[in-house]
């Protein structure tokens, strides 16, 4: 047999120590955490199920718990409203950046339109045109939706058109409730509709199916002359785009999984803990409570026979008489004389509440919580009293990681949305000229938004930082003042207006700068700044 030959027969089973074919032997597994003989592991054998087999028959249960939480957990409320306040927190600002160069535009032309478009856009996203309910503005409903995409996992916004008297506006959003994207009764059989969506060959949503009521206020609100079933059976079929592609429902979901339907709670995989841990502290609060009011016991080792010869014909008068002539316990004095019933003896009263481990296990238990929710620990308590600088910094790094890529989240699949549907109104309605909008539609609505500002440890550390950044060509003044929630150009020509003013007076606003400037880099903010370093920095701020 030729050299050639013997390459291309197959080889022949290898043997091993243990005589078995294969590289693992017999009855081995090559991954440990797969055996199925291993006591720690002879009891896990989950199964195996596609995204909506293992999630949507537990979603109602999830979401119900998840709300039960946020309402009656205090670290819950906290922890949800901490993502709200850092992910979009108190300001909600377009910024316009269209794709100049496939416009065939400047880069002036490019800002000048854009500077249009924001304003025009302001005047819709932060009155109360943008809503139906005509409660809330665009970021009332933008925090709305993720808070309920947290809770629920979902959050469903369906664009209308909603002429109205005196109003500029005709695009308007309504917030429906999760709970009301159901399957519709006698279509459960149908392998295309999952929860409530109905889905083409490729994935993606034909249709939404939405009840007309929240089938929870079937059990609080009553509808006379209808049964309650027929109260269930009223769904709306919206499709997901109109026949010209104009969006009819704006879906927000974390999709973690190919073919995931629909999203699920932030806290479900620490859900469990959260409860029990809820649990744990009221019962210790409620057991310290119970203690507290337990000051000491009157004991007695007579028996009823001596009790009785003790205090003559009538033993319940007389000891009730002489259990009066203890009432001054309550009121005791220095030096007091406590004057017992006959027979007995005062024993206090020391309870094991607080539990001693009471603090160490919460923490421990916190902490297994704060990264299931993807946050620092200190973060989720508000608890920085036991952090330096260097540690609270490095945290909250971790955690801004964490925001930034749900900023971005909501952008793409929340806000972008909302903008193309108000966009296109505008351009329909001649508010803004974009020629050839349907072909160029990406290049004309490319933009970004400016979310609540990330605020600073240390102020003087972070703007030297920033004003460093800009120097060395690393950063730009956009992008540092988006980090704080401010529009760069508002900045340099309200910094303009006050330069001017300051000119006109025959006020110098350089010195004091520079002199602020040296001062701050002469101090030391933290106990990890190096002396010599220090020295240094302060040298060449002051060249």
């Amino acid at each position: 047999m030729s050299r050639r030959n013997r390459r291309l027969m197959p080889a022949g089973p290898r043997i091993s120590a243990l005589g078995a074919s294969g590289p693992a032997g017999a009855g081995m597994n090559a991954h440990e955490a797969a055996s199925t003989s291993d006591l720690a592991l002879h009891g896990w054998n989950p199964i195996g199920g596609s995204a909506d087999a293992d999630l949507l028959p537990d979603l109602d249960t999830l979401t119900a718990r998840s709300r039960d939480l946020g309402r009656n957990n205090g670290l819950m409320a906290g922890g949800m409203q901490t993502m709200r306040d850092n992910i979009v927190g108190s300001v909600l600002r377009l910024s316009s950046t269209p794709d100049y160069r496939l416009l065939g535009w400047t880069r002036e032309q490019s800002r000048e339109w854009g500077n249009v478009v924001e304003a025009k856009f302001r005047s819709w996203a932060e009155t109360t045109e943008c809503d139906a309910a005509r409660t809330q503005n665009l970021l009332g409903l933008t925090l709305q939706a993720l808070g309920g995409a947290m809770l629920n996992g979902d959050a469903l916004g369906l664009p209308l058109w909603l002429p109205r008297p005196g109003t500029r506006w005709n695009t308007r959003l309504m917030m429906v409730e999760a709970d009301r994207l159901a399957t519709p009764l006698g279509l459960e059989h149908r392998d295309d509709i999952r929860k409530g969506i109905e889905f083409d060959r490729w994935g993606a949503p034909v249709a939404y199916h939405i009840l007309k009521r929240h089938p929870g206020d079937v059990f609080a609100f009553g509808f006379y002359g209808m049964t309650r079933e027929a109260q269930l059976m009223e769904w709306d079929r919206i499709p997901a785009f109109t026949a010209w592609g104009r969006r009819r429902v704006i879906h927000l979901h974390d999709k973690e999984r190919t073919g995931q339907s629909r999203g699920k709670p932030v806290v479900t995989a620490v859900m469990r803990e959260f409860h029990m841990a809820g649990k744990y502290a009221a019962n210790e609060l409620q057991a310290s409570l119970a203690n507290s009011l337990v000051a000491a016991f009157l004991e007695s080792d007579l028996d009823p026979n001596s009790a009785a010869a003790l205090f003559g014909d009538n033993p319940r008068e007389q000891w009730n008489a002489s259990v009066a002539q203890t009432r001054n316990i309550r009121q005791l004095k220095g030096a007091a004389v406590i004057p017992l019933p006959a027979g007995a003896r005062l024993s206090s009263f020391t309870p094991g509440r607080p539990n001693q481990a009471f603090e160490a296990f919460m923490l421990a238990s916190l902490r297994h919580i704060a990264a299931g929710m993807n946050l620092p620990y200190e973060l989720l308590l508000k608890d920085f009293s036991k952090s330096n600088y260097s540690s609270a910094r490095a945290a909250l790094l971790e955690a801004w990681r964490y925001f930034h890529g749900r900023r971005r989240w909501l952008t793409d699949y929340w806000l972008r949305a909302i903008y193309e549907l108000w966009f296109e109104e505008a351009v329909n309605a001649g508010e803004i000229e974009a020629p050839g909008f349907y072909e160029n539609r990406y290049a004309y609505l490319r933009a970004r938004f400016i979310f609540g500002g990330r605020g600073w440890v240390d102020p003087v550390k972070e703007a030297q930082a920033a004003g460093l950044r800009i120097e060395m060509g690393i950063s730009t003044l956009e992008k540092e003042c988006a980090e704080q929630g401010d529009d760069y150009e508002e900045i340099m020509d309200q910094r303009a207006i006050e330069l001017r003013m300051a000119a006109d007076r025959g006020l110098n606003t350089a010195q004091p700068i520079a002199v602020a400037l040296a001062s701050a880099g002469q101090g030391k903010s933290d106990d990890e700044e190096q002396p010599g370093a220090s020295q240094g920095q302060n040298e060449e701020t002051a060249a």
